[in-house]
């Protein structure tokens, strides 16, 4: 857990410090000097007396007591140097930016096991090793540059790559991105990225915590931590960010189902990003042009004017937004052709508002004052407003900064002239603001933004099923695939409408079985694993003759155990599904099914248990959700009774767990009912 001694510390010694700057431990003293640490600084160096101007103590036992270790040591060094600290000095915090531990072998990872333990039997917290260490207002703990603006309005920013939090910082500061701290989790040997949100979420104060977390994360191990804290932080009014890294699931798995294989641990951290109310990144750009949406007033519906005196940043950036799904609407009426009137000749007001080269300070002001105040149906402003370099564009950059002020809308800047009006923008970002130098950059996080769902609310309400008659059919089920008849009760069971089938073992049986069920029929061999890829599926048989033939061809397919039969029933295919992912739980998927879940792969997923909402949210985004609802003249689908069959594959992961996996496919749908007409069950208990 995470101590005053790291975040505050009264004393701190530097266990590696050095003369030589170059070098980590000389580095790391040189910025907490710089930084103005208050506290008592001591450096431990068998070799000087004296380091930067800092006492060295030679001999570990003349050392004070001291709240902090930072280490920059050989890794071997590393375990008895905590332990000693920790039992002898009363040191409860450590940063151990050494490498050479669980990421490079196993004795590494041995060094490791005993740092952690010799932290924890003192209750004391841990960050690293293989990390650039901690910052916050209070001390710059790392070895690193650049050194960010601390601000406690700025971002806390978390990252499992002690490099990629430099790349990250030195992407947003440049731009007027600040920071309140930065954590360097590294190996996460006690600490992970999860552990620190939830240090922050336990320790938030509406009034001083920071209101925006950015996150760089490699791998999650605390999904479910990670998933509380966040929500609940978001709940209180933070926002977060994350770059989620390795989404290449080049190490997968073949997975014998259609959930299994379109399933994955990316999937899953989309899935648990979406829960959570997480803004999912895909670069450093992306992540520091989010943070800097978060840091202006929150855009409260999606229509945007764009204001410029460019026209081509101003199209590029009314194409990104359409394409995200943001509206540039066209202004218009009196109030309209009144601000026009106050332009050059040539402007436009339309939306785009182009108030053109010769545009002056003046002129923005009055065209912001009309967004804000006579255009009822614009939420936010982009102002796009650079230089040729033939003047200097201080009142410009002035009115803007004046204007962001007072304007309930937010006003999103962007200033692309980096080199030609350097020294103003300079002045800008001075005054608190912050830059966005691309306009196709600025779209899309606008858009990722507004589009990310609220975190899902705590208390929801599920579907009823019968538990205990689900209990009983997978305590009694072996680990492998469920019988047809299991299947069937437990569908049964769980409420999910199904279509009604019989297994037959003899050919006499058979043909009397159709008679009851009535042609046309389906015809399943019982036992292979792909049916349709042994030549185990039928369609459209209409008599007893075909039932024969097509029975006795069936029991010839190798390992075949019976045959299924059912009505032959039309409808919309779709499809529903689950997969139990490692330390997610369980991933529910829908889409459309038969062949189009192989084709076109659109499916949608989310963490069970789902609410009726998140299951509404998932077939609406659905890339073929128009053929769902009925496009060009086809049925529709019971929208309804689709939601709910995905919330009852849920809940009944929810109920059994050790299923591994699920495939309804393909569901029947039609606009009066939704069937399911083949399912796949997998236990693993």
């Amino acid at each position: 857990m995470i101590n005053q001694q790291l975040v505050n510390p009264r004393s701190i010694v530097v266990v590696g410090g050095s003369e030589d700057v170059s070098k980590p431990g000389g580095k790391l003293l040189k910025n907490i000097l710089d930084g103005g640490y208050q506290g008592d600084l001591y450096v431990s160096n068998p070799k000087a007396d004296k380091i930067q101007g800092i006492r060295s103590y030679k001999n570990p036992d003349d050392l004070p007591e001291t709240d902090l270790a930072i280490l920059a040591i050989a890794a071997k060094y590393c375990p008895g140097t905590i332990e000693y600290l920790a039992k002898n000095k009363n040191t409860r915090a450590f940063i151990v930016l050494s490498a050479g531990f669980s990421e490079e072998n196993e004795e590494g990872a041995i060094l490791e096991k005993q740092m952690v333990d010799a932290v924890n039997q003192v209750n004391g917290c841990l960050i690293g090793p293989n990390c650039v260490g901690f910052l916050n207002r209070n001390y710059n703990g790392v070895f690193t540059t650049p050194i960010p603006k601390l601000d406690p309005a700025g971002c806390d920013f978390i990252s499992g790559s002690g490099a990629t939090a430099v790349f990250i910082m030195e992407a947003g500061i440049p731009n007027g991105l600040t920071f309140s701290s930065v954590y360097s989790v590294g190996n996460s040997a006690q600490l992970g990225v999860e552990d620190v949100l939830k240090y922050m979420d336990q320790s938030f104060d509406p009034e001083n915590s920071p209101r925006v977390k950015l996150l760089y994360i490699e791998s999650i191990d605390k999904p479910q931590m990670l998933l509380k804290h966040a929500s609940s932080l978001i709940r209180k009014g933070c926002k977060i960010a994350a770059v989620k890294a390795g989404s290449s699931d080049a190490g997968s798995r073949a997975a014998s189902s259609h959930t299994g294989a379109l399933a994955g641990s990316d999937t899953a951290a989309e899935a648990l990003f979406k829960k959570a109310g997480i803004v999912r990144c895909h670069s450093r750009e992306e992540l520091t042009t989010v943070a800097s949406v978060f840091m202006h007033k929150e855009l409260q519906g999606k229509n945007l004017a764009v204001i410029t005196h460019a026209g081509g940043p101003a199209v590029m950036l009314t194409d990104t937004l359409s394409e995200g799904g943001m509206s540039v609407p066209e202004i218009k009426g009196k109030k309209a052709d009144d601000l026009l009137k106050k332009l050059h000749p040539g402007s436009s007001v339309t939306n785009p508002i182009d108030f053109l080269a010769t545009g002056n300070a003046e002129q923005l002001g009055l065209i912001i004052d009309a967004v804000e105040n006579d255009f009822n149906h614009i939420d936010g402003m982009v102002v796009i407003f650079g230089s040729p370099g033939l003047f200097p564009v201080y009142d410009v950059y002035d009115v803007l900064h004046r204007k962001m002020e007072i304007c309930k809308k937010p006003i999103f800047p962007v200033l692309p002239s980096i080199i030609n009006v350097k020294d103003e923008i300079n002045v800008f970002l001075s005054k608190g603001r912050i830059n966005f130098p691309d306009e196709v950059a600025l779209g899309k996080a606008l858009s990722k933004v507004y589009f990310t769902p609220e975190p899902v609310p705590e208390t929801k309400s599920f579907p009823a099923m019968e538990q205990k008659r689900i209990r009983e059919i997978i305590d009694n089920a072996e680990d492998g695939y469920l019988e047809p008849e299991m299947i069937q009760q437990l569908l049964d069971a769980a409420g999910i409408p199904r279509v009604p089938e019989k297994i037959v073992a003899t050919e006499k049986e058979a043909v009397k079985v159709s008679e009851g069920l009535g042609y046309p029929l389906v015809m399943k061999v019982v036992g292979p694993l792909h049916k349709s890829d042994v030549g185990g599926v039928v369609l459209n048989v209409n008599s007893d003759e075909e039932v024969r033939r097509e029975f006795n061809m069936m029991m010839k397919i190798e390992g075949a155990k019976a045959v299924l039969l059912q009505p032959m029933l039309e409808g919309t295919e779709l499809f529903a599904g689950l997969k139990k992912e490692d330390k997610f739980g369980h991933l529910v998927m829908c889409g459309l099914g038969g062949v189009f879940i192989e084709v076109m792969k659109d499916v949608q997923s989310g963490l069970a248990p789902l609410s009726f909402k998140e299951a509404k949210d998932m077939v609406r985004n659905l890339r073929g959700y128009g053929i769902i609802k009925g496009a060009r003249k086809q049925k529709a689908v019971d929208e309804k009774q689709f939601i709910e069959l995905i919330t009852r594959v849920a809940t009944l992961a929810d109920i059994a767990p050790e299923i591994s996996e699920m495939d309804l496919n393909p569901v029947l749908g039609t606009p009066e009912r939704i069937v399911a007409v083949d399912a796949r069950i997998c236990v693993e208990k």
